[in-house]
């Protein structure tokens, strides 16, 4: 009996998950062999203006993100993150970012205009608060539609007709883009820097790259792929929706 208690303690003192067994890489906390380090800018970039990453919890699962990616790629404070589907929350200092007159939030409602016509109001001192909601555009919608002091901040778009450089990943249309890639647009345009942009995605192409070269295939989005008859399964209402809203944004 006591040797079946010995051996159930045992069992109980061992942890749920399997160990992992690689070696990761304390700063981006990828497996050292495909740590995209030393493609991220150095020194980390100074813009005048901030990204606010409002970061569903889903987000964290996902294990190639490419906000990690911005966050090394700018100066501490450059790149804030909250995570959760309320908001503020207990996030007191967001209130206030909410609140200021300077703050975009990145959102294709009807009342968005696009970004580039921000350039011809007088450019605050300190730059933007560009809000971004990080998470599926379900889970996007979900957080916009559930937080209504979002609705009160200044909204703007990217008219985007380049295709993502995420090109493991199956994007929903041909515009579609990555966090990284989102903040590394917003904040080219809202500088007039576009090397920031260029410097911001290299760790992406870097781990696109590596992950192609071992086993990854390119992926065309889910809109290239039912034009050309290509897509495997059956359309969605959620997808029809989603390839609508696109096209109807595209036409704007």
């Amino acid at each position: 009996m006591d040797l079946e208690i010995a051996a159930l303690s045992d069992l109980y003192s061992l942890p749920s998950d399997p160990p992992d067994m690689r070696d990761k890489c304390l700063k981006c906390a990828r497996p050292q062999n495909v740590c995209y380090c030393n493609s991220i800018p150095n020194p980390p970039l100074c813009p005048k203006s901030r990204i606010i990453l409002l970061q569903h919890p889903a987000e964290e699962k996902r294990c190639l993100r490419t906000a990690p990616m911005l966050q090394l790629g700018l100066l501490p404070g450059r790149c804030l993150v909250y995570k959760g589907k309320r908001f503020p929350g207990p996030h007191h200092e967001l209130s206030e970012i909410l609140t200021e007159p300077n703050t975009l939030l990145l959102y294709p409602s009807p009342n968005a205009v696009d970004i580039k016509c921000v350039l011809h109001e007088e450019i605050p001192a300190n730059g933007y608060n560009i809000v971004i909601i990080d998470g599926t555009w379900p889970q996007a919608k979900a957080i916009y539609t559930s937080n209504t002091i979002l609705h009160g901040v200044k909204q703007v778009k990217l008219l985007n007709t380049s295709t993502s450089d995420y090109i493991i990943r199956t994007q929903p249309t041909d515009g579609c883009l990555s966090t990284l890639e989102t903040a590394a647009q917003c904040l080219s345009i809202l500088e007039n820097n576009y090397n920031i942009g260029t410097k911001l995605l290299k760790p992406l192409k870097v781990m696109c790259q590596y992950q192609l070269e071992n086993g990854a295939v390119s992926h065309q989005s889910k809109e290239f792929l039912i034009k050309n008859n290509s897509y495997p399964k059956l359309i969605g209402k959620r997808l029809n929706k989603v390839l609508r809203n696109a096209a109807l944004l595209k036409n704007d």
